[in-house]
């Protein structure tokens, strides 16, 4: 498993080797999970005609969840991979777009700076002709410009900087919620229940049932359950989804630098290990540092959210070097993200393969959240028939 996952890899050639089906409008639907992926994929397959029922087992932004946090970053960055930034671009419009149906702010456009210390940083550098192409151009930041401009960063062991204008973070947990809201308001349906599949039999889940003791079916399922998404089919995904601990911190700045701090962009430190990032803003919640490199494995249900004192300790050394006017900073609160990984980094959108009306939507390998809208809108144009989805999210590599 890689130990970070900004570039997912783009070495997959293979075609999706099971037919996703394309469903007549007015089918019904039953959607499983209203994270990040399943919450925008109810509302577009509601938006598209279909008959949704959307459920959920703790609620949409629940603490358990990989998108219960406060904020998450959203930028296009993936080196030489095409797919996600075009998806990105995509997720940008349509964060745009509905947080203004919402009437509900959820996409601050900060912008994001990656701090680079190598001359070359293929991470950065291959997804310059993307950005050029998009007119989505980087700035490139020399040291001193960087110390220039960012004058509470410290720079002298980077090489360079590159500065994304249109990045910035998101609301990730108001977002989920904004999303079911506007899917309930719409006329979807939902229930807060869990969830247990029930038998396949000549190709096709015959029903789900649920914690009430209730039995529902459906013309199709799609399962958007994140880091369980591997407990509730271990048969077919339990190598294949895999929950990870990450944590977030969020410190108290100084009383007298809160405008100066609240004024940086999301920041990426790409020091090739803990690929340490940061939201200064965060919703008034305090300076957000988070630690991309894969933590201990979790269980999403039983695990509790409490820090590791050997990573915060490191992530403490970390924010008062680059940041110094942090190094004594308070810990306010610290959150755990679930992150629910793919083994390759890549998002899973493909059927079941013994189960023809069975999706898996997931693998969000914890760059999924800021694409969510792109793919809720993916998924609806493959049922319909009007797109293919990439082979690159394929199960079958």
């Amino acid at each position: 498993m890689p130990t970070q996952t900004f570039a997912p890899t783009t070495s997959l050639s293979k075609a999706t080797a099971y037919q996703l089906p394309v469903l007549e409008k007015g089918s019904t639907i039953i959607v499983v999970g209203a994270g990040a992926f399943g919450g925008w994929t109810a509302l577009y397959l509601l938006r598209n005609g279909f008959n949704v029922t959307l459920i959920d087992a703790w609620g949409a932004g629940n603490s358990r969840s990989s998108s219960g946090d406060e904020t998450r970053v959203i930028r296009s960055t993936y080196g030489a991979n095409e797919t996600y930034f075009s998806l990105n671009v995509r997720a940008l419009e349509l964060w745009e777009e509905n947080q203004s149906r919402f009437g509900k702010k959820l996409f601050y456009n900060t912008g994001a700076l990656w701090m680079c210390y190598q001359e070359n940083t293929p991470l950065v550098d291959d997804s310059l002709p993307f950005a050029k192409n998009y007119a989505m151009d980087y700035a490139y930041l020399n040291r001193e410009a960087m110390a220039k401009k960012f004058p509470s960063i410290f720079t002298d062991d980077l090489h360079h900087g590159y500065f994304d204008p249109f990045a910035g973070y998101l609301k990730a947990r108001e977002s989920c919620q904004a999303v079911v809201e506007a899917y309930i308001q719409e006329g979807g349906q939902l229930t807060q229940q869990f969830v247990t599949p029930g038998h396949i039999e000549n190709e096709k889940l015959r029903s789900i049932a649920v914690s009430s003791g209730q039995t529902l079916t459906a013309d199709l399922y799609v399962f958007a359950c994140g880091s369980w998404l591997g407990q509730l089919f271990p048969e077919i995904l339990e190598n294949v989804i895999t929950c990870s601990k990450q944590e977030a911190y969020y410190f108290g700045v100084p009383k007298n630098l809160t405008e100066e701090f609240n004024r940086l962009p999301v920041w990426i430190d790409v020091d090739g290990e803990d690929f340490y990032y940061g939201i200064p803003g965060n919703a008034n919640r305090g300076f957000k540092i988070g630690v991309d490199k894969r933590g201990e494995i979790f269980d999403p249900t039983h695990g509790e959210r409490t820090h590791n004192p050997e990573v915060l300790k490191k992530a403490r050394k970390f924010i008062g070097h680059r940041f110094p006017a942090l190094a004594n900073a308070p810990l306010l609160e610290n959150r755990v993200c679930p992150y629910e990984n793919s083994p390759d980094g890549n998002f899973i959108f493909d059927r079941h393969p013994e189960a023809q009306n069975v999706i898996f939507l997931g693998g969000g390998s914890g760059h999924g959240f800021k694409h969510g809208p792109a793919m809720g809108e993916l998924v609806a144009d493959v049922l319909t028939g009007t797109r293919k989805s990439p082979a690159l999210f394929s199960l079958l590599k």
